[in-house]
């Protein structure tokens, strides 16, 4: 049987909640559809080869991009998708893709710019593109909403939740579906880092104003004379140096760099912190959800969408006091156990990867018909 052929538009071979969903979607057993992961700027950390194996473990093919991933006012990401129509065609003109998927703003620019070049492509496969911020386009909003209207005509949005398409909907006059990320349960290894005796605290994300890095601080100073509770930070971002300085001199939290595959080491916590100002849909909360992590959130667009209106873990407005009640008063008694299944029933109800990959695999199907 020929197999129909969809090319996954990615940033970079590298940890990110994005290019994990469209390794997800690219890793689905159906038959018939033959799967391509295509890089737009060529990442190089250790994450980088993990990748690429799952990738080669799942014969999914890939391409790698041509420019090098340096972080410089955004220069190389904006010159890697100036760029990639002069590569990529090579890659369309071999393949025949009949579905272009992209992910994130620099691969969205890059498709625009493609097929501004190559307009008589578009006659030859369907555009579909998810939207994964709440907030888009920052610093390029005149190219946005070119941008934007061009993804609108070619009716291509999906929205990965409630929050993404309403602000989709605010900013653009646009109403895409949804089609909610998917998630599955992984299995668990010990992480070695714990403290014994302590109830162990997970931050992990990027260190950027987003995550709420500024209230994270709060909190974690807020329990520098508490005897009961250990905190993880764990990631990598331009507010590193700030969270060293004012958290270093500290003995009940340590500050690491992104650990791969982090789903895998979840439940070897007792809590994850997430005190984000905004998300799409967090992937992380997901994954804790799946996988015996309670979450303590931030009631923020795209995060609050991940559990129960009524989760007893939940903070409005980033509330230092709620904060506060939470740590003195409820996590040391709260039922851990009890709590872990709400959370799980949750996810599978509303995240399964099973529903994720059918939603567009419909998709899809209707371009294999044209």
């Amino acid at each position: 049987m020929h197999r129909k052929i969809v090319f996954h538009i990615i940033s970079h071979l590298d940890v990110g909640g994005a290019e994990r969903v469209a390794i997800n979607i690219a890793e689905s057993p159906t038959e018939g559809i033959a799967y391509h992961v295509v890089e737009l700027i060529r990442a190089h950390s250790d994450f980088t080869d993990v990748l690429i194996k799952e990738l080669q473990d799942h014969n999914i093919t890939y391409h790698r991009g041509w420019i090098p991933e340096i972080h410089f006012h955004y220069l190389f990401e904006r010159l890697a998708a100036l760029t990639f129509p002069l590569w990529f065609l090579w890659l369309f003109l071999k393949y025949k893709p009949q579905v272009l998927h992209s992910h994130t703003e620099m691969p969205d620019l890059s498709i625009y710019c493609f097929f501004c070049l190559f307009p008589w492509a578009l006659k030859r496969c369907k555009i579909v593109r998810t939207i994964h911020n709440t907030r888009l386009w920052t610093g390029m909003q005149r190219t946005g909403r070119r941008i934007e209207a061009f993804f609108i005509r070619q009716n291509a949005n999906i929205a990965i939740s409630e929050a993404v398409k309403s602000n989709y909907q605010a900013h653009y006059h646009d109403c895409p579906p949804i089609i909610y990320n998917g998630v599955a349960p992984v299995k668990q290894q010990p992480y070695s880092q714990l403290k014994a005796g302590k109830i162990n605290i997970l931050f992990a994300g990027r260190f950027e104003e987003q995550k709420g890095i500024d209230t994270l601080i709060e909190i974690i100073k807020s329990q520098k004379d508490s005897a009961i509770y250990h905190f993880h930070v764990i990631g990598g971002g331009s507010l590193a140096s700030l969270l060293t300085a004012e958290l270093g001199g500290f003995t009940h939290v340590s500050i690491r760099e992104p650990l791969f595959n982090l789903a895998s080491y979840l439940a070897s916590f007792d809590f994850l912190l997430m005190p984000s100002r905004h998300e799409g849909l967090s992937i992380l909360a997901l994954e804790a959800n799946f996988n015996g992590l309670p979450a303590i959130i931030n009631a923020c667009p795209g995060l609050h969408e991940t559990l129960p209106n009524d989760w007893p873990l939940r903070v409005e407005h980033n509330d230092l006091n709620t904060y506060l009640h939470l740590f003195n008063d409820v996590l040391p008694v709260i039922n851990r156990h009890e709590i872990q299944s709400i959370a799980r029933q949750f996810a599978e109800k509303h995240f399964s990867m099973r529903s994720m990959r059918e939603g567009y695999e419909r998709l899809y199907a209707q371009a294999f018909k044209a």
